[in-house]
């Protein structure tokens, strides 16, 4: 067995694939197709240069690297540029891109550094980073005018791939809870229901859909964490004390979240199932919210930077439609801090009142201090007269026109107005 660190260095001479300019090529990574890495877009270049790394460890022997690029066509069928396979041996080298018909269409340089394995206890294609993610925006904000960079948070997603989710969290995943009303509606059998899950996995796909306007990025030092959690309309350098909606993932164990007031929440059944794709199972799910040692309420805002301040990630199980057990948030502790080294993880049960009164202290502070308008704090339009997602995926033919709003005790229907009765609109 080995590890395997890979740098996907560039590519050179691919084939004009765009009418109006050249391409936007990317490339989808598989080791004998049991791990799989997608790059970062390249707009609008025939010479790409990436420059990222993959770190995988015990990878047998005789594994084998494919590479399919592609162009990104936003709003179509991305385009198909060409294919190449290698063993896993040390080398620098230049490989030749095989399109369809075997025509030649490129090169591609990649670096394979291979050395025995160093951790045999650990599963086979262990993804060892490096922690990447990538930032979403609702297709409804190229709707929006004098959006700032705050109201744009707002229409954000993000998707992290994390280290070692498995051996910290190698046991049965989370089922979707059969006890929750919410979660029966989505899940359970019959028209209404399959109609509900293809509205959600709609939803997930033009908000997680990868795009030439992506944000791409890397968390390698407390700094990179402390960037991701900044923003606010009136404090766009301080930490933005915010409530995060997350799940990790069962199917690629990425990290997916967004601020639990995000407006793309509007008219869709559950948050927690929005992110998931309707997955009927995943590793984890809840709420996090960041706050300075000790909690929001002792912070003096006057006396001490963010910089200068050591940071808190509050994490729990608040997700009715997953319920997960809370015996696993010791896990999620260890978790989360194996991934980002600096921040202490705090893990509290739903129940726990200490959770409610930090999270309490977090929204307090951020509409006394941050500038964060009241309305920021539940699902809602930015705009007055804004045309939700929701609304745009049925205009499109992707969304039934119905909406169902049911009751929803752990606050994750994410409807306009009361949402108070079970009827279809």
């Amino acid at each position: 067995m080995l590890d395997v660190t890979f740098q996907f260095i560039g590519a050179s001479n691919l084939p004009k694939m765009d009418v109006i300019g050249s391409a936007d090529p990317y490339f989808i990574a598989t080791i004998d197709d049991k791990l799989k890495l997608i790059s970062t877009v390249q707009p609008d270049t025939l010479c790409p240069v990436w420059n990222e790394r993959w770190h995988v460890k015990n990878v047998p022997s005789d594994g084998k690297l494919k590479v399919m690029i592609h162009d990104k066509d936003d709003g179509h069928i991305d385009g198909y540029i060409g294919t190449f396979e290698m063993g896993l041996v040390d080398c620098t080298k230049e490989v030749q891109i095989e399109g369809t018909f075997k025509r030649i269409n490129g090169t591609f340089w990649i670096q394979i550094i291979t050395s025995p394995a160093s951790s045999p206890h650990l599963l086979p294609y262990t993804f060892d980073g490096p922690i990447s993610f990538s930032r979403h925006f609702s297709p409804t904000v190229g709707l929006l005018t004098k959006l700032d960079d705050n109201g744009k948070r707002l229409y954000s997603t993000w998707k992290m791939r994390l280290k070692g989710v498995r051996s910290f969290l190698g046991g049965p995943p989370q089922h979707w809870n059969t006890k929750y009303a919410a979660a029966q509606r989505i899940f359970g059998p019959g028209p209404t229901c399959l109609a509900l899950r293809s509205s959600i996995q709609a939803g997930h796909r033009m908000l997680y859909a990868r795009s030439t306007h992506n944000e791409f990025g890397t968390i390698e030092s407390p700094a990179d964490v402390f960037s991701l959690l900044t923003g606010g309309r009136t404090s766009p350098h301080r930490v933005k004390p915010a409530v995060y909606t997350y799940i990790i993932s069962a199917e690629d164990d990425t990290l997916r979240f967004s601020e639990t007031g995000a407006a793309f929440f509007v008219d869709f059944a559950s948050k927690h199932a929005l992110h998931a794709n309707c997955a009927e199972n995943v590793h984890y799910s809840g709420e996090f919210h960041p706050r300075p040692e000790g909690g929001w309420a002792a912070f003096d805002e006057t006396a001490r930077s963010d910089k200068d301040t050591k940071w808190e990630i509050v994490i729990d199980n608040n997700s009715g439609t997953y319920a997960p057990d809370k015996k696993l948030l010791p896990k999620i502790k260890e978790l989360l801090e194996y991934n980002f080294q600096g921040f202490d993880v705090i893990a509290l049960d739903r129940e726990d009142p200490i959770l409610e009164q930090s999270r309490e202290a977090c929204r307090e502070f951020a509409l006394k201090f941050r500038g964060v308008a009241e309305k920021e704090l539940q699902p809602h339009p930015q705009q007055e007269g804004e045309v939700t997602l929701s609304h745009q995926a049925s205009i499109k033919g992707i969304l039934p026109k119905h909406r169902l709003h049911v009751n929803d005790p752990h606050g994750e229907l994410a409807a306009s107005g009361d949402a108070t009765t079970a009827t279809e609109e």
